[in-house]
C-alpha cells in the first residue's frame, strides 16, 4: 500500500477542516486563549509571532490578546517582497494593516522588524511527534531556520484538532514543532 503523500495528507486536513461547524471555530478560538500554558511559556518581554487567519483557519486572535495582556509584543508575518523571504513586522494596536498577499494582512513597511522568539504557527496537518505541513511554500520552515541559526525559537504549532494525521512525511529541511495547542489542548513535543 503506498503511503499518502503531503499534498494527499494536506488536502484531506484541510477538508475537515473546512466541515467544522461556525459555532465550534468560536469556542475553539476562545479555548486557545483560555488553554495556553503562560506558566510553561513565559511571554513577558517576549516578541510572540501570530497570524490572522486566512480561508478556515482557527482564529488565534483572541489569543494574541491574551498574550498582549500577559506583556508580549506581537508580530505578524510579512512578505515586503512577494519572491523574497518571509519576515516579522511587529503588531501595534490601532496601526493600519495591508495586504500581504496569500489572503492576509500585516503591519506596512513603517513597522518595525522584529525577530520573534516565539511563532504561532498555522498549519495544513501535524503528526503526534510535532511533524507538520504547511501550505507547501516552506515559508515557515525557512523563517524557523533563519531565526534558528542565531538562537533557537518556540514554534508552536495552531489548528484544529481534526487536522491531526497519522503520520507526516518529514523531511531533513522540516523544523518539528515544539508545542501543539488546539482547541482540545496543549502537547509537548
Amino acid at each position: 500500500m503506498t503511503q499518502p503523500t503531503k499534498a494527499d495528507l494536506r488536502e484531506a486536513a484541510l477538508a475537515r477542516r473546512d466541515a467544522l461547524d461556525l459555532a465550534l471555530r468560536i469556542e475553539a478560538a476562545l479555548a486557545l486563549a483560555e488553554t495556553f500554558p503562560l506558566d510553561l511559556i513565559p511571554v513577558a518581554g517576549k516578541v510572540v509571532s501570530g497570524f490572522l487567519p486566512i480561508q478556515s483557519e482557527i482564529d488565534v486572535r483572541p489569543l494574541m490578546d491574551r498574550l498582549r495582556r500577559a506583556g508580549a509584543r506581537l508580530a505578524l508575518p510579512a512578505f515586503p517582497d512577494r519572491k523574497g523571504p518571509m519576515i516579522f513586522r511587529e503588531l501595534i494596536r490601532g496601526a493600519d494593516l495591508v495586504p500581504m498577499g496569500f489572503g492576509t494582512y500585516g503591519p506596512g513597511p513603517e513597522a518595525a522588524e522584529v525577530q520573534p522568539d516565539i511563532l504561532l504557527t498555522p498549519l495544513a496537518a501535524f503528526d503526534v511527534r510535532g511533524n507538520r505541513i504547511g501550505y507547501g511554500k516552506g515559508h515557515y520552515d525557512m523563517a524557523l531556520a533563519r531565526l534558528d541559526a542565531q538562537a533557537r525559537r518556540i514554534a508552536i504549532g495552531i489548528a484544529f484538532s481534526c487536522q491531526e494525521v497519522d503520520a507526516v512525511p518529514h523531511e531533513p529541511h522540516d523544523r518539528r514543532l515544539d508545542y501543539l495547542l488546539t482547541e482540545t489542548g496543549f502537547r509537548t513535543f
